[in-house]
């Protein structure tokens, strides 16, 4: 039972409800509110459900005046002291008792289903905050009953710390588009221009064979970086032949006059 001292809370009000003497249960099976005078209620008023400490009470009291009709204190749900009917879910059983501790059975009915569903859900809302303080309870007892860890530092135990010395992570490098990293051109670069066909050095490698000597030393006496100009007037193949001023005519063979006209 409640112990004395703790305060009363109340936990759902309903303002209408039906009570009926039901018959007594003649077997195991459940009880079925069809067997109940469901139209002549034997009594009717408010509904009440209050609870001090652990323990849940069914107040039936008058509408107006408050009496204390009967009561039930329930320490568990669902248990005996409330069961529900096989074929509604508007009305239920209550065991109800007086001061003197005897008890009897009556059957409570609600008018609305929502009403219905308010009773049930505040008993179940009562009865798990009571499972929870139990299992709270009991853990603070183990707790206060186990071995305690003790994490103090023992005589001469020392402990080094290393502060500012992380390794410092690599910077990721920049990749292209294609996820590969490519250098960068270097600044101010710019791509050189092909030489030009003018000036080209046509130094051929002298030949010891025979006649053709002649022709190509008199090709190559020209210095390719001489510049040559050339007259309008003159034939096409006027640019391959040597200027008299600059090389003097060397004495060769009477054979190689035919390659130095040409």
């Amino acid at each position: 039972m409640a112990a004395e001292g703790e305060y009363e809370s109340i936990l759902c009000v309903k303002p209408d409800v039906n009570v009926y003497r039901i018959p007594p249960r003649a077997s195991n099976r459940s009880y079925r509110a069809a067997d109940w005078k469901l139209e002549n209620p034997d009594w009717s008023g408010r509904m009440r459900i209050t609870a001090k400490g652990k323990v849940a009470f069914i107040k039936l009291e008058d509408k107006v005046s408050g009496e204390l009709f009967a009561q039930a204190p329930v320490q568990e749900y669902p248990g005996i002291s409330v069961e529900t009917v096989s074929d509604s879910s508007r009305y239920f059983v209550l065991r109800i008792q007086d001061d003197n501790g005897r008890s009897a059975f009556i059957g409570v009915g609600f008018g609305d289903r929502g009403d219905a569903f308010d009773f049930n859900v505040a008993l179940q809302d009562h009865f798990k905050w009571v499972k929870q303080e139990t299992e709270f309870s009991k853990s603070a007892q183990l707790g206060d009953s186990g071995p305690k860890l003790d994490l103090g530092f023992k005589e001469g135990q020392t402990i080094t710390l290393n502060i500012g010395q992380g390794k410092k992570r690599d910077k990721p490098r920049p990749q292209g588009s294609g996820g590969f990293g490519l250098l960068p051109p270097p600044p101010g670069g710019k791509i050189a221009p092909p030489p030009l066909s003018g000036s080209s050095n046509h130094n051929i490698v002298p030949q010891t064979d025979g006649m053709a000597t002649g022709c190509l030393l008199e090709l190559d006496t020209s210095n390719s970086n001489t510049v040559v100009q050339s007259n309008p007037s003159s034939d096409l193949w006027g640019d391959f032949s040597a200027p008299a001023s600059s090389v003097p005519p060397p004495s060769r063979p009477q054979e190689t006059g035919n390659w130095i006209q040409f």
